[in-house]
């Protein structure tokens, strides 16, 4: 399987290794990560395997997915961003989970354009959304700042989330 590989001027984008699952499953079982996504709950080490395991399938069966995204410069993993929607999803997403030690620099919005990029210009997508706890105003602000505004609620596994729709592109 191959996963494209996006440079940003201080990340990179690219597929999940086998040496990113340390990093990955800390940054999961961490509750301020995880407290907007699903359940809130943080991840135990099985489900945090699990949920990478997802990830890549959904390369596999998709084409396209979430990405590791890694710092150029020290080559930590940062977190995940990318291109999701897997069967019963509410519509195609652009999504980004970081680690703490790395919010508050830019990364999620650097990240998300690239992945937003991507939709757009490789996968032709104009209807992308980004489905958010409507607690979480750090991640409604990356949204807004990569253009999205409020479109509406949806119910994700018994939760209300927001949905933010980013504007379509010009047809080509």
């Amino acid at each position: 399987m191959s996963i494209p590989r996006i440079a940003t001027d201080r990340l990179v984008l690219r597929g999940f290794e086998d040496d990113d699952f340390e990093p990955y499953a800390a940054m999961m079982a961490d509750p301020q990560v995880t407290r907007f996504l699903g359940d809130g709950r943080p991840l135990a080490r099985t489900d945090a395997w699990r949920q990478l395991a997802l990830i890549l399938g959904h390369w596999s069966l998709r084409g396209f997915g979430l990405w590791a995204v890694e710092e150029r410069t020290s080559g930590a993993l940062v977190g995940r961003v990318g291109c999701f929607e897997p069967e019963g999803w509410p519509g195609f997403e652009v999504g980004y989970v970081l680690a703490r030690p790395f919010w508050g620099r830019g990364y999620a919005t650097e990240a998300g354009g690239a992945a937003l990029r991507y939709a757009r210009e490789i996968l032709g997508r104009d209807r992308i959304i980004s489905l958010i706890h409507p607690a979480n105003d750090a991640s409604i602000r990356v949204a807004e700042r990569l253009g999205a505004v409020a479109d509406g609620m949806v119910d994700l596994s018994g939760h209300p989330t927001r949905v933010y729709a980013y504007p379509e592109s010009e047809r080509r």
